[in-house]
């Protein structure tokens, strides 16, 4: 009985040491010192999951710092689902400060989603400006603008996961900005009046379904480019031009064929006649043969027939 009650003792001792190495001092009394209340089962479970207890608890401390009702599990969940802890914890404390309506649930799917939420809640409170690369418009008059602008976005939050990305803000104002001069009657109406581009472009609503909203439209330089109407109808007179000789040369062509054909004809209709006059003599020997064609020789005249002429002066 005795060697029984020892054994268990032993490993009593045993587990207790392996609990033991595995619960985290230096981490339980971070959080004693920060005063935020940790449970010591929840530490040995977290070593136990092989979850780095130092992260998650850390990460705890700082939300409850900063007044952030959130517990501990939803932490770790977010970890193991292979969020960035760091980032989420950061743009929460931004967001409060900032007084962003932020919450856990949409951080961390925007962090899931593979967007910096950090830097979302960021230019959500300081706008970010975008360049956007020349774009090119032409007038009703056939010329051409380049035109360059800065777009001045902020992030939104609310529209951030699934939301188009920068690139489809710089498109989608590159087109508006060609459609705004395009409809213009002359390119001068541009120059003068630049703002026709921004308003044009915060009307139509063009961030709708992307991450960013934009609040402002700054053009920042408008260059004069080719005469596009007149390039393009300097091209169609050549074009035309190349058209009218074609047909030309078509009808050359054509008539050449039948000056051909002509001499093609009356060198056959050489042939047949001289085969016509070949076959002449042939015919005639052959209606000679068949009796079909006499000859009729006059005779003589005697002199007596001579007299019978009506010479009577010579008669008498």
């Amino acid at each position: 009985m005795q060697i029984i009650l020892a054994g268990l003792l032993i490993l009593i001792v045993l587990v207790g040491l392996y609990l033991i190495s595995l619960f985290p001092f230096m981490t339980y009394m971070n959080c004693i010192s920060a005063n935020v209340p940790i449970s010591a089962v929840q530490l040995v479970a977290m070593q136990l999951r092989n979850v780095p207890t130092n992260v998650i608890v850390e990460a705890y401390v700082r939300v409850r710092k900063a007044g952030i009702p959130l517990g501990l599990d939803r932490l770790e969940v977010h970890y193991l689902s292979g969020g960035n802890m760091h980032k989420v914890v950061q743009a929460l404390i931004s967001a409060k400060n900032s007084k962003i309506d932020l919450d856990f649930e949409r951080a961390a799917a925007i962090d899931l989603a593979g967007r910096d939420v950090e830097d979302a809640v960021k230019v959500s409170v300081h706008p970010r400006v975008i360049k956007t690369p020349d774009i090119h418009g032409i007038a009703k008059d056939g010329i051409e603008l380049i035109v360059m602008a800065n777009i001045t976005v902020r992030s939104n939050l609310k529209t951030m996961v699934g939301g188009a990305g920068e690139d489809t803000v710089l498109a989608r104002v590159g087109e508006g900005i060609v459609s705004a001069i395009g409809s213009a009657d002359t390119h001068q109406v541009i120059l003068n009046k630049p703002e026709i581009l921004s308003q044009k472009i915060i009307s139509a609503g063009l961030d709708v379904g992307t991450a960013f909203e934009i609040v402002s439209l700054d053009i920042s330089d408008i260059d004069v480019g080719r005469n596009i109407g007149a390039y393009l109808k300097n091209a169609q007179a050549i074009a035309d031009k190349k058209v009218g000789e074609a047909k030309a040369e078509g009808r050359r062509a054509l008539a050449m064929a039948l000056t051909q054909e002509n001499k093609a004809a009356e060198q056959e209709a050489k042939a047949n006649l001289v085969q016509a006059e070949m076959k002449i003599p042939h015919a005639i020997a052959d209606s000679f043969r068949k009796g079909k064609i006499v000859v009729k020789r006059k005779k003589r005249q005697t002199p007596t027939d001579r007299s019978g002429l009506g010479f009577g002066d010579d008669a008498g």
